[in-house]
Formats: structure tokens, sequence, C-alpha cells
């Protein structure tokens, strides 16, 4: 916004942030968040990860990431570093960051995952 960040290092980052929310919410998340205000978020163990609320999601939503990405200023270097077998957010986001933000680098760590399982000195 200022343009005073001078680096920004980006680690599997979304570009599309419309996608994957019905997988992370589940069904009907629409419904159940007008109706409750918010959706708890659980592990695949049923452990409490975080809460979305109907305020964060509609940020989430209106954030225009082509927009915020071209706005980034040429002087700020960017990288991004993100797993070829991302089963969480696909390889192609960073293949959009990297084609819309000025001084980007980018690196597909092969055969990690979004968590990078085997690849965290590579990371």
């Amino acid at each position: 916004m200022y343009h005073d960040v001078t680096v920004i290092v980006n680690i599997s980052g979304r570009f599309a942030l419309e996608e994957g929310i019905e997988g992370r919410l589940g069904k009907n998340f629409l419904q159940r968040i007008k109706k409750d205000g918010y959706i708890d978020v659980r592990n695949k163990k049923g452990k409490f990860e975080y809460r979305v609320t109907e305020e964060s999601l509609r940020d989430r939503l209106s954030t225009d990431t082509l927009l915020s990405s071209r706005s980034i200023s040429k002087g700020c270097r960017v990288l991004t570093v993100h797993g070829s077998e991302d089963e969480t957010v696909p390889a192609r986001d960073a293949l959009m960051f990297a084609a819309h933000i000025p001084n980007h680098d980018l690196h597909i760590v092969v055969g990690a995952n979004h968590r990078y399982t085997g690849h965290e000195q590579e990371l």
C-alpha cells in the first residue's frame, strides 16, 4: 500500500482466493456462515484450527489478487516458493504470481506437497 516493503516471501500462496473454499469450509458454507455468523474449521482429526467469520470471508472474496500483485513496487523483490505436488493450493497459482509481479523469482520444489513434507531443507 505504501510501497515501503522491500522483500516479500510467498510460500504456497493462493492466487485465486475464491478457489478451495468449499473444500475447506464444507458444502453450503455460505448458508451456514449466514445462519451462525462463523464457521469453525477443524483438521482431519477434528481439532479446532481457526474461525472464519462472515466478515473475513467477505474480505477474502473481495480481494483482487491480480490488482494487488500488479501494484507491488518494482523495487520490491518477491520470492514465491511452491510445491509441485501441492494438494491444497495448485502450483498454477504460483505461476500466476510470477506472471503478474515485477521483480519476481519463482522456485518450484519438485515433489513437495503443501506442507513440504520431506523437503524442509530445500524450503
